[in-house]
């Protein structure tokens, strides 16, 4: 059983995106409020949830009727309706929630809604967009998460040049204004019946790590020397 958080969540609008929201959060021990306008949607969540509810998030006068006062964070997931969006956030807003997070559809949107009381705004299709992109230009850039817009966590495969190297040797630090702050690393073996196995481990490494080949680095600096980093692949 996941450990309660403590923390209260709505979350409004109910396709894909923000019925797994719902499930994660519930999963990780969170009190969720879900609301929908659509019956079906409500049906397929409601066992899934703290509270599954059937309404107009564009009506004030339903939404005040949810009890709203221990709501910590409200989540407008609503992706098919710029002008609900922005009503229910609005109204969220109104009605007192501390901190709302917002989908947008364009980056017009996300300026509107950030106008009308979002404290946070989201962009599925551009941020997945984006991380796709940034894939397929440096494709030994296995992953990044922007932490701003300057610095971003990335998972990149070890340099060849790095191999059976001690990380205080290469001084990362000091050359490329990167930090190494995990390392994923595989192990093969056999089983009992001669199948072979892989198995996983994370390091959080000190200065005498020595890298090996199949390592998979877990990097943090800024975009641009991240970059620099990608380079010393080719």
């Amino acid at each position: 059983m996941a450990k309660d958080t403590g923390k209260n969540y709505l979350v409004v609008g109910l396709g894909s995106f923000g019925s797994r929201l719902c499930e994660v959060l519930e999963e990780k021990g969170g009190t969720v409020i879900a609301v929908d306008a659509d019956e079906l949607l409500i049906e397929r969540i409601k066992n899934s949830v703290t509270q599954a509810v059937h309404l107009d998030s564009t009506d004030e006068s339903r939404m005040s009727e949810l009890d709203l006062e221990d709501v910590d964070v409200g989540i407008v997931a609503i992706g098919n309706s710029f002008e609900a969006s922005i009503l229910t956030t609005a109204i969220m807003k109104r009605l007192g929630v501390p901190y709302i997070i917002a989908r947008s559809l364009t980056e017009l949107h996300h300026q509107v809604l950030l106008q009308v009381g979002a404290d946070e705004i989201v962009n599925v299709e551009i941020d997945e967009g984006t991380r796709l992109a940034n894939r397929l230009i440096a494709p030994d850039i296995l992953d990044r998460i922007p932490l701003s817009g300057e610095i971003s966590v990335a998972e990149v495969r070890v340099p060849k040049g790095f191999v059976e190297k001690q990380l205080i040797e290469l001084d990362l630090r000091k050359r490329l204004q990167i930090n190494v702050i995990a390392i994923r690393r595989y192990s093969y073996g056999v089983d009992e019946i001669g199948n072979p196995t892989r198995s996983e481990s994370l390091i959080f490494p000190g200065g005498e790590e020595v890298l090996q080949e199949e390592d998979i680095l877990l990097i943090v600096g800024r975009n641009e020397n991240i970059s620099s980093f990608n380079e010393l692949q080719e």
